[in-house]
């Protein structure tokens, strides 16, 4: 496949991992054209816990007076999560090494463009940073730190952009309906349990949807925040520490929708979170890093949980087992219990 064909096909077709990573190659040699002759040869390849069509490729770069770096190269990007990776990744003080430039809680940005090749093509090419990602190797301190940076990245956000769109809004009673419909077909394990507590939401869905369309929505959140998109940076002595990937998702919202994401990934698997909170974690984050923290927070956390969790059945065939299920209906459970005025008026 030529660079035109290649290109052609992405544009009006979409590609698949292989065919997007034939793309890559046959654009590797316009692209270390295009950066100067600092990028080194790339060596394409595709992790196993990589997603997304973007041809992935590591490399050296060549930062002058004999210094060589590793580097990661992503062709093609959307374009948010191009604006986003350069916008947040460019070091503060001009110095690779610098403080401000190893406190980054993305990915340091070598170099990036909107075209490649004569093509409307975003890409990047940033630190390689140190593998495996935390979802390998799990740990509280990993945990910690990933929300840590999710702190830090939401903080930074304000600095390259104000909120300028409205958060997007999700079809609620869609996605119950069809948890109803999964319910009655008996795909699902727990189906009397289900059955009485999807009924008790379903009554007062139009409130619970109208009140959490209402929350505060005036930050940028990550948008896929879990242990896959964890990774260290070595920062000398033997420091090192944890940074946020894939910034292709970032949306307006709340800034409490991160952390319910991490949460959720781990209903009924609750051991992996090692007693780390996700949504007073990024809280405490937050206040110690001088953000915002909004009065009330945890009863716009809780509206989502009920909405997240009711949704969970119907989408049983995308995302989530058995396990996770349980552990949906004991969130839903348990907070239409502890705070029935979530539901409005019985």
């Amino acid at each position: 496949m030529d660079t035109a064909a290649a290109a052609q096909a992405f544009h009006e077709h979409g590609l698949s991992p292989s065919d997007t990573q034939a793309l890559g190659e046959s654009l590797g040699p316009r692209l270390r054209e295009q950066c100067g002759g600092s990028l080194g040869e790339i060596h394409w390849f595709r992790a196993d816990w990589q997603r997304g069509g973007a041809a992935t490729g590591f490399a050296t770069w060549d930062l002058g007076s004999g210094r060589t770096i590793d580097a990661m190269v992503k062709v093609p990007v959307g374009h948010r999560e191009w604006y986003w990776t350069s916008g947040l990744g460019r070091p503060g003080d001009g110095s690779w090494n610098g403080a401000a430039a190893l406190g980054l809680p993305t990915p340091r940005v070598l170099a990036s463009g909107e075209s490649l090749g004569g093509y409307d093509l975003a890409w990047i090419v940033i630190e390689r940073l140190l593998g495996p990602p935390l979802s390998r190797k799990r740990s509280r301190e990993g945990l910690e730190g990933l929300v840590r940076a999710t702190a830090e990245f939401q903080g930074r956000c304000a600095g390259v952009k104000a909120v300028d769109e409205a958060p997007s809004a999700q079809d609620w009673h869609g996605l119950v309906r069809q948890s109803r419909d999964a319910v009655h077909r008996g795909d699902c394990p727990d189906e009397q349990q289900w059955n009485e507590a999807l009924k008790r939401v379903g009554r007062h869905l139009d409130g619970i949807v109208t009140r959490w369309r209402a929350r505060p929505a005036g930050w940028w959140c990550h948008g896929d925040v879990h242990p896959a998109n964890a990774l260290r940076r070595a920062c000398g002595g033997g420091a090192t520490r944890f940074v946020i990937i894939d910034l292709a998702l970032v949306h307006a919202g709340h800034w409490i929708e991160d952390a319910l994401y991490l949460e959720r990934q781990h209903w009924g698997h609750e051991e992996f979170l090692f007693g780390v909170e996700p949504v007073a974690s990024l809280a405490k984050a937050r206040r110690e890093l001088g953000l915002d923290v909004d009065e009330g927070f945890e009863r716009w956390a809780d509206l989502r949980r009920v909405l997240t969790a009711a949704a969970a059945p119907g989408l049983i065939g995308v995302e989530g087992n058995a396990r996770y299920l349980r552990g949906a209906l004991g969130v839903l459970t348990r907070l239409v219990k502890r705070a029935p005025d979530l539901l409005g008026s019985e």
